[in-house]
């Protein structure tokens, strides 16, 4: 799924390090999500939502396949 992960982290001046500290979750799984390659489960999407200061539609972009 795509999504702006790294645009907000980035805007916020936060680090994958220090994003992952705040969510509860590794570096390795904040990169993994930035590049598409991991979908977050439902509690971590709403803790990004909750540090990143923004919305669902914001954060993720939903594709038809």
């Amino acid at each position: 799924m795509k999504n702006n992960l790294k645009q907000f982290r980035n805007d916020l001046n936060l680090s994958q390090e220090e994003l992952a500290s705040k969510t509860g979750v590794t570096r390795q799984t904040i990169n993994s999500i930035e590049k598409g390659k991991f979908d977050p489960s439902l509690s971590l999407v709403f803790k990004l939502l909750k540090v990143l200061e923004c919305s669902l539609n914001e954060l993720f972009v939903y594709e038809h396949h």
